[in-house]
């Protein structure tokens, strides 16, 4: 009888056990949930400010508006066409590509050198590396600018107000070469040693075993390598002189005068600025969140 009667108690238990569980379960995930939306609104606000404000009025955008009265597209035409941005556009675009041509070679490299070649001091090198990442990029700028200064005095062509100047000081990221290293670590031993056994070396398991496993790394480094090159601002007008190499951020500044800013304009050529960044995350944000996730599970 008395085990009957624990039976039967148990047996009561259980729906109570799962009707907490239940209610515990869904409050949790409306609270989740609440979070991740608050968050998205927070997000998106700013850029929806700014495809609003490019869309008015210089009246409206200085009034402090949310939503414009009429809409104003000849902002785009008046912001192409004022601030120079198709020669904007192509000095952006020829750092971009040699940045991350120079920045894709050299990280590689060096990857693969901290992941699978065994040579003195490699741990302490990479670790020596890693530090560098402590250094704010403002605390390094003077110095930067006095090499490169002393590299076109000494080079057989100038790099103050060229190409050398804006593309070569960011071949070398340590970012990368950390993402890269972790990815290179986590293929499986075997697959070297297959390759051993056919008489691969370096290079041919870099080109033809290495790199085709770490497509999402290498896409990862495309997305952030792009954006800062695209973004670039205050490393061009230190290192440029004139018109020639300046990048797309600076045409932004044209718009700014001791009359005041054309805050419309200025919100329009920053929507033109940020299209080719928004287009290139869309296409790769499914490798770029994927190799983020994994790249400190192993190495």
């Amino acid at each position: 009888m008395a085990e009957l009667e624990a039976t039967d108690l148990q047996t009561k238990s259980l729906p109570r056990l799962s009707s907490f569980s239940f209610s515990s379960s869904f409050w949790w995930k409306l609270f989740s949930y609440t979070i991740l939306v608050l968050g998205a609104i927070v997000s998106l606000l700013p850029f929806v400010w700014m495809l609003s404000t490019s869309l008015m009025s210089l009246g409206e955008a200085l009034g402090g508006r949310w939503i414009p009265s009429e809409l104003h597209f000849s902002n785009y035409v008046d912001a192409w066409e004022g601030a120079q941005f198709s020669h904007f556009l192509w000095n952006s675009v020829k750092i971009t590509v040699i940045t991350l041509a120079g920045e894709l070679v050299c990280s590689v490299l060096a990857a693969y050198a901290f992941a699978r070649m065994q040579f003195p001091g490699r741990n302490l090198i990479f670790a020596f590396l890693l530090s560098t990442m402590m250094i704010p990029g403002m605390v390094t700028m003077i110095p930067n600018l006095l090499i490169v200064t002393w590299l076109g005095r000494v080079g057989p062509i100038p790099w103050i107000d060229n190409w050398p100047a804006l593309t070569i000081p960011f071949m070398g990221s340590v970012f990368s070469i950390f993402l890269l290293r972790q990815f290179f670590a986590q293929i499986p031993e075997e697959l070297f040693d297959a390759a051993k056994i056919d008489g691969a070396g370096h290079l041919r398991m870099l080109l033809q075993l290495v790199l085709p496993l770490s497509t999402a790394p290498l896409l990862v480094i495309v997305v952030l390598s792009f954006i800062g090159a695209w973004n670039a601002l205050a490393w061009p007008l230190l290192v440029t002189n004139s018109n020639e190499w300046l990048p797309i951020a600076v045409g932004l500044y044209n718009f700014v005068d001791d009359g005041g800013s054309e805050v419309q304009l200025i919100m329009a050529g920053s929507v033109i600025t940020i299209l080719p960044i928004l287009v290139m995350y869309f296409f790769t944000q499914r490798q770029f969140t994927e190799s983020i996730a994994r790249s400190g599970l192993k190495g």
